[in-house]
């Protein structure tokens, strides 16, 4: 029996994102053991998942290094045959150069690639490669050069919790983001959701943060089945929900990955940041709406800002709602 390790540490999209890998090996490797090293509080997206074996979670706000040095022995006492490392830093590069595994890969830029078996490189911004792509180069050497799909499994009690909000035709909109300059305005939300035809259920998707947003959001959409889930549900349920849905709009953040994870229908919004990064959907039901014009000053950044660095944040503006009601 094979055993393999895979390593992102990085947010909850990273994290999402980097199940492929566990799944192609999967595929080619069905009675390995297959474990992942995550940053902590993502636990829960891999609460009975059917083959990952054991998750390692890397507490970095609280004792940061003797959480990472606890990891770092009992990666070594498993000898694992693979360490996969998709972060790019250097404390998983530490745990991937000198945890015992008898052969490790990672990207190049990681400062100890110098100690990995099988160094390469990092491109982004790559017109046509999405980051499953460019993860899956990371074990080509194990399988093949086609990547999968990522995928994570809500169970039957996560799918029961959510049943009784699926007793009609819905939809799901996370209209919240960590960046700024990467979440659709609030008033071209409502102007939307007021676009919504009203016998179409409308669930608002969020964390414990988005709350008051998601409030303001119902506040100005009178007459409409809008109801704010933010903060009830975790990933996992959140999931659930979304792959029934009619349609999911989302912004380019971890709501787009986790539709992309169910093979949910997904509208994804794109303002200050583009596709060619490599973290646009997945799914096969999957539109990117975004402005049309050109704007020279987009995208600004690879993750976004807390405002718009020219001050007018047009790539969010010129986007045509009626690309969203299409979708509908």
């Amino acid at each position: 029996m094979k055993k393999f390790l895979v390593i992102q540490t990085a947010s909850i999209g990273d994290v999402i994102l980097a199940t492929a890998v566990a799944e192609k090996l999967h595929v080619y490797f069905p009675d390995s053991q297959i474990d992942m090293m995550i940053k902590k509080g993502y636990e829960s997206l891999f609460d009975n998942h059917p083959y990952l074996n054991r998750v390692y979670s890397w507490d970095k706000k609280n004792h940061k290094y003797s959480s990472l040095l606890s990891i770092w022995r009992q990666v070594r006492k498993q000898r694992y045959d693979q360490i996969i490392n998709i972060q790019r830093y250097a404390a998983t590069g530490f745990i991937t150069a000198f945890g015992k595994a008898k052969e490790t890969s990672g990207f190049d830029k990681n400062p100890f690639s110098c100690f990995f078996t099988h160094k390469i490189k990092h491109e982004i911004g790559v017109k046509g490669l999405h980051e499953v792509d460019r993860n899956q180069k990371l074990i080509v050497h194990l399988t093949d050069d086609k990547a999968v799909r990522p995928a994570l499994y809500p169970n039957e009690a996560v799918f029961e919790k959510v049943k009784h909000y699926k007793t009609g035709t819905y939809i799901c909109v996370a209209p919240c983001s960590l960046w700024f300059t990467k979440q659709f305005p609030e008033e071209r939300w409502i102007h939307f959701l007021n676009l919504v035809p009203d016998d179409l259920k409308v669930y608002l998707l969020g964390g414990r943060d988005d709350i008051a947003y998601c409030d303001r959001i119902i506040a100005n959409v009178p007459n409409k089945q809008i109801e704010s889930l933010a903060g009830q549900l975790n990933l996992l349920e959140s999931a659930a929900l979304m792959r029934d849905a009619k349609m999911n709009y989302v912004n380019d953040s971890s709501p787009m990955h986790l539709a992309s994870s169910q093979n949910a229908p997904t509208t994804a919004i794109f303002c200050s940041t583009v596709t060619d990064f490599g973290f646009g959907p997945l799914s096969d039901d999957s539109v990117v709406v975004q402005e049309n014009r050109n704007l020279k000053c987009r995208p600004c950044g690879l993750h976004g800002y807390k405002k718009c660095p020219e001050g007018h944040f047009r790539c969010a503006e010129f986007i045509e709602i009626r690309e969203l009601t299409d979708r509908l």
